[in-house]
């Protein structure tokens, strides 16, 4: 019996079933102690405009205690608190494993998720908890697998491209070192994005126009022509997570246009911030499909300008491990604009 009570169901019908039985015992009871006396008239004398007396019949009302509104009342009251408790039992264990979804969406390292409570929550917490753990064991595994592939792939393109140099044919030569280049350069990219989806980082407190001022500067000291604009407050992110999509949004717009600028529009809800090119621009049904791994546009925004694919995946993922939104416009007057949304929470 104790078991039956202890499900989400039982306690939820034993909290209605209270409620109820409470309701109508008090009905019960009102009714059969309560003893309203007897109606009866009585009779007043009226004085007349002629002096004599009339006779004016006053009937006794019963009081309105004396009726249903007392025990309705109760049941009334009781039934919404009952009502209350109960949707507060079933969304509960809801609202518990809702939090510690969008807690595994930002860090599969997460703690796992209390087993306490009626057993369906017990159950839906242990199955949650379970599948955290295949989840993050399947993501490291993959990770383990791409990244020795990758490293192991080191070692016979470092001999090719020594072996290339016995090649007496110079076109040929610099045909095939090409082709290794951008073997390596892929490589390069994977690993670096197996280690942007490996990385768990803590919350700080970031001074974000200073970051990007220093990016700007770093840009300028190499030759490249970057600007910035725009002020805004400290904001809490992931400080290596937001360098990373920035670094990745600058280069991307640097290797198509030649040119960056940089704006900061603070709100006291998010901070936007966009890298702005005036490039060839990308199509706008291929905004979304630029942000897919490997994925290469063709004519003049193609790994021909250079880059694997990897670049803008990577920047978007960054964003979203902080909350935010990562997503392409038009420039007007041409170019295209990469706009990032960072919630102040």
């Amino acid at each position: 019996m104790r078991n039956a009570f202890n499900t989400l169901f039982g306690r939820l019908f034993g909290v209605l079933l209270v409620a109820i039985v409470l309701a109508h015992a008090l009905a019960i009871f009102w009714f059969h102690h309560y003893d309203p006396p007897p109606p009866r008239s009585t009779a007043a004398l009226v004085e007349q405009a002629d002096g004599s007396l009339m006779s004016k019949q006053h009937e006794h009302r019963r009081p309105w205690f004396g009726g249903p509104v007392v025990p309705l009342t109760f049941q009334f009251i009781s039934l919404i608190i009952a009502a209350w408790y109960g949707a507060k039992l079933l969304s509960r264990p809801i609202q518990r494993l809702s939090a510690a979804a969008e807690r595994l969406s930002v860090d599969l390292n997460s703690p796992p998720l209390d087993e306490s409570g009626p057993q369906e929550a017990r159950q839906a917490a242990s199955t949650f908890n379970m599948m955290q753990k295949r989840i993050r064991e399947q993501v490291t595994q993959r990770a383990r697998m791409l990244g020795a592939v990758s490293h192991d792939l080191r070692t016979p393109l470092s001999r090719l491209k020594l072996r290339l140099e016995q090649i007496e044919d110079t076109q040929l030569q610099g045909q095939m070192r090409q082709d290794l280049d951008d073997m390596i350069g892929m490589l390069d990219a994977t690993l670096s994005y197996l280690h942007e989806q490996r990385t768990s980082e803590t919350r700080h407190w970031l001074d974000v126009q200073a970051l990007v001022e220093s990016l700007s500067e770093n840009a300028q000291d190499r030759g490249s022509h970057v600007q910035c604009s725009g002020q805004c407050a400290p904001l809490q992110v992931q400080p290596m997570a937001l360098r990373s999509s920035l670094n990745n949004l600058i280069d991307n717009a640097l290797r198509y246009a030649g040119t960056a600028h940089i704006d900061l529009a603070d709100s006291p809800q998010a901070l936007v911030v966009r890298v702005i090119d005036h490039g060839p621009g990308i199509a706008v049904e291929k905004h979304e499909a630029v942000f897919e791994p490997f994925f290469r546009l063709e004519g003049s925004r193609n790994r021909n300008s250079g880059g694997v694919g990897l670049g803008m995946t990577i920047a978007r993922e960054a964003v979203e491990r902080l909350g935010g939104k990562l997503s392409l416009e038009e420039t007007p007057g041409g170019g295209l604009t990469a706009v990032m949304w960072l919630p102040r929470v």
